[in-house]
């Protein structure tokens, strides 16, 4: 056989076999794109995504878009091959498996967080919305869970109302976890309550429950530490004056919260806020509208300007990253509370977008 021809042989046969090695060989990372883009003003599978009752609402135009990131599932192995195109691919990033999945988190358990956290920021983005337009509600904290063979198991249950602790008022969630600690592992801490089926008929009936228990119970020492525990979680209820009704299925995780809460002002308010204007946008939200980071911020920011977005709400602490690239034709707006972003967006409506305040490569 000539030399040449073995040459061209030999190089053709270890081609494929790399070829075949970057198919077989599969590496602990995962990949990480643009994900859909929904308009929180508009409609999703045939139906409103905002859907309002009870109260005036008023005509809306142009996108207040909440944006994704898809990632490959916690079940799935990429291979070498894969792993080098998403390396050299420029909108999409390939990180190491264990970041988005830790501790062998399963695709079972990422998604049932990612659904519990999406209730969440849907919550928090209507407080937070009602809040900034000065309309009224109410929260009240709650017995959000019973941790099995804890001292509270049998004595509080899931929707119990905490209306005191040691006969201290309880306001917040946290204050429940920091009047429980003022005591040490062996202490009895005392909980006034409304019980749960009180706590509903109350609610049903649109009165304030009338009937309280006194429920004591010997605390415990935390795994790990030395402070008292009676082994509950507290959560936040609300009693809203009308219905508001988030409806987007196949969405997980808290980022959608800032958007949402915006949507929500929009449609309870008499002027336009976007003007016509594509806005989409990004981050958590707490209750009293703070705006939180998210994760994936630079394939956030390529989705949105695919669909057609020309600002983007970018969390604060998410601006440097996001300006370190930015899709062209896209403005970014930085944000840190659900005021800012309104204000914002009022510069956009009126054309001012030369005060708008903008993300710089460098953190502030």
């Amino acid at each position: 056989m000539p030399r040449r021809t073995a040459t061209m042989l030999a190089s053709t046969l270890m081609l494929i076999a790399l070829l075949c090695a970057g198919v077989l060989i599969k590496v602990p990372y995962s990949e990480m794109s643009p994900g859909p883009t929904v308009n929180t003003l508009g409609d999703h599978d045939g139906e409103p995504v905002l859907q309002i009752s009870g109260h005036k609402t008023y005509p809306t135009s142009g996108n207040l878009n909440m944006t994704t990131v898809r990632v490959t599932s916690a079940d799935y192995k990429m291979n070498l091959a894969e792993a080098v195109y998403g390396w050299l691919a420029h909108d999409n990033i390939v990180v190491p498996h264990d970041t988005l999945y830790p501790n062998g988190k399963t695709e079972q358990q990422s998604t049932q967080e990612n659904a519990e956290e999406f209730s969440q920021s849907q919550e928090s983005a209507k407080v937070a919305a009602l809040r900034e337009l000065d309309l009224p509600v109410e929260s009240q904290v709650i017995v959000a869970t019973v941790f099995k063979g804890d001292p509270a198991e049998g004595k509080l249950h899931a929707g119990d109302v905490i209306q005191k602790v040691d006969g201290k008022p309880v306001k917040e969630m946290t204050d429940v976890a920091k009047l429980v600690t003022e005591h040490k592992p062996g202490e009895s801490v005392t909980f006034t309550i409304v019980p749960v089926k009180e706590a509903a008929a109350a609610e049903k009936s649109g009165k304030k429950a009338s009937r309280t228990e006194e429920i004591k119970i010997t605390t415990k020492k935390a795994e790990g530490g030395d402070r008292a525990i009676v082994g509950i979680e507290a959560g936040t209820d609300h009693t809203f004056p009308f219905t508001i009704d988030i409806k987007l299925a196949d969405v997980g995780g808290p980022s959608a919260g800032l958007m949402f809460a915006l949507g929500i002002v929009d449609k309870l308010t008499p002027k336009d806020l976007t003007g016509g204007k594509f806005v989409a946008g990004t981050g958590t939200i707490t209750e009293r509208g703070k705006v939180g980071p998210i994760g994936g911020i630079e394939m956030k920011t390529v989705g949105a300007r695919e669909k057609g977005a020309e600002y983007f709400l970018t969390p604060k602490d998410n601006c440097a990253a996001a300006a370190s690239d930015v899709p062209d034709g896209l403005t970014l707006v930085e944000v840190d509370t659900i005021e800012d972003a309104v204000k914002s967006l009022d510069k956009i409506r009126k054309g001012d977008t030369g005060a708008l305040p903008s993300c710089t490569a460098t953190a502030k």
